[in-house]
């Protein structure tokens, strides 16, 4: 099992960069994605303004969510399903278990969720003896590797052909092959068996619509449509922020999200469920219980930055732009959501203090706020959230984070405020730094500074350990402006002298 945690992200990135597979996986998970995305949004011709409606609805949403989840809940059974409310992912796992138990029932399989994946729903299970199947490719192959998923959409993007080949030999036991089509025809006939057999089916929710009391999930396998219509009883776990008002809405998020997140127009499948089944030889479960949990998004809902965080699709598109999730992969967080977002969610959902390394996980370039669907500012998020580890605080609650330097760091930004106003000391500074530069700089930039020169000056030392520096330019902008300027008027006075 992968024991790596959000605690030691600096090593786990650092081992990740070692490995030369997984960094191919990453650049072509990134061209490919990356391409089909912009020819997706290509055919859309508002795509703006999709983006600006999108996160309208989210933010309208979310500043009356108390209002949109009782009309869901109510919709929702009124047309048959039971509503159940988990306070965090403790409580759903036990609501979970408890249905499955009060039916007697051993058999059960989930389809691709990353709410269950969040409150560890799995293991959960095992540890009351009930052993969950996962039907979705990808996440049956990570099942069966004993992993955590590396991406939203894509969990086992790290794997090699090789490797899925030589796990199914192992844990499944047939013979030894490289043939794609063989390794999908095992894996369809073992999970078309558990299909039939199952009794719960588990799944997320991709949206809730409180008009109708309606939820959607999308796929690409049709292995969610098996898992919410063959069994009798369907259970959905749903965070508290996939509510939206309308049905009408979805005509905005079926645009966005499957064009974000694979670069097609649309999923293969698209499943609607409103209740249960309407008649005794309809289709569809016999009991829908739908579970809306918080854990943790009402202290993100609380303050107007980091609400913004549970407008969040969990399209992936941010994983694929990114720089540091394309040189370091998944598992390198340690976390259930990776990438930019996963460092800004998973910090506000288990605390600063454990992840603290992770808000720091960026280079804050701004490509995961150009390719967000909803326009969240994850920049802004980051470093909000540096400002909270930095003072000590979490969502208004000390942390475990000890304050380190503010005294010194206010001094130093202070001193350096009041000399860089007067032009006098700024021209001394320049001048000063340009000549100590010759002591570090070497072929135009300066590289590692470590011992006394180090010492010397601390922040140049921590920038240059792991990036170089760029050099002091040998003439200032207001002295080449000076040259230029004279050389201009002494060509005129020579033009007009002739």
């Amino acid at each position: 099992m992968n024991q790596l945690t959000s605690e030691t992200f600096d090593s786990n990135a650092r081992a990740s960069l070692k490995d030369v597979h997984l960094r191919g996986a990453l650049k072509n998970l990134a061209a490919t994605f990356g391409e089909r995305r912009r020819t997706a949004i290509a055919s859309v011709e508002n795509w703006e303004n999709l983006r600006e409606k999108a996160r309208a609805i989210k933010d309208e949403t979310l500043l009356h969510l108390d209002q949109y989840l009782e009309n869901f809940a109510e919709n929702a059974e009124r047309a048959g399903a039971k509503i159940h409310w988990a306070r965090d992912g403790k409580e759903a796992s036990q609501i979970v278990l408890n249905l499955i138990v009060e039916r007697n029932a051993s058999k059960v399989v989930k389809s691709k969720s990353m709410a269950t994946e969040e409150i560890h729903l799995n293991r959960a299970l095992e540890a009351a003896g009930i052993n969950p199947v996962e039907t979705d490719l990808g996440e049956w192959i990570i099942q069966l590797a004993e992993e955590t998923p590396s991406h939203i959409v894509v969990p086992a993007i790290h794997k090699t052909k090789k490797q899925i080949a030589d796990l199914f030999v192992e844990k499944v036991g047939i013979e030894p092959t490289d043939d794609v089509d063989v390794l999908t025809r095992t894996a369809r006939n073992i999970l078309r068996e558990r299909f039939a057999e199952a009794e719960i089916g588990i799944s997320g929710v991709n949206f809730g619509v409180a008009e109708t009391g309606t939820i959607l999930i999308l796929e690409n396998e049709g292995n969610a449509r098996l898992t919410t219509s063959l069994p009798k009883t369907h259970i959905a776990v749903m965070g508290i922020e996939k509510i939206i008002p309308k049905f009408t809405d979805l005509d905005v998020f079926l645009k966005l999200l499957p064009r974000s997140g694979t670069g097609q127009r649309l999923t293969t499948y698209q499943s609607l469920i409103t209740g249960t089944k309407r008649s005794v030889n309809g289709e569809g479960p016999e009991e829908v219980h739908i579970i809306l949990m918080d854990n943790g998004r009402s202290r993100m809902l609380a303050h107007p930055v980091t609400r913004q965080s549970l407008a969040c699709i969990r399209c992936g598109a941010c994983l694929n732009a990114c720089p540091v999730y394309g040189a370091v992969g998944g598992h390198a967080y340690g976390a259930v959501y990776p990438g930019p977002i996963g460092a800004v969610i998973t910090p506000q959902l288990i605390g600063i203090g454990a992840t603290k390394q992770l808000p720091y996980a960026s280079s804050l370039c701004g490509a995961c706020r150009e390719v967000c669907p909803v326009k969240i500012d994850i920049p802004e998020l980051l470093l909000h959230l540096r400002a909270e580890i930095t003072d000590g605080e979490a969502n208004g609650k000390k942390t475990d984070i000890p304050i380190k330097g503010k005294f010194a760091e206010r001094f130093a930004f202070g001193v350096y405020g009041l000399a860089w106003k007067r032009a006098g000391i700024y021209k001394i500074g320049t001048k000063t730094a340009r000549l100590m530069q010759k002591f570090v700089a070497r072929d135009g930039k300066i590289g590692e500074v470590s011992g006394f020169l180090g010492k010397l000056a601390p922040p140049l030392g921590n920038w240059t350990a792991f990036r170089d520096a760029p050099v002091i330019a040998p003439k200032s902008f207001r002295d080449i402006w000076r040259e230029e300027l004279k050389n201009d008027l002494s060509t005129k006075d020579t033009k007009k002298m002739n």
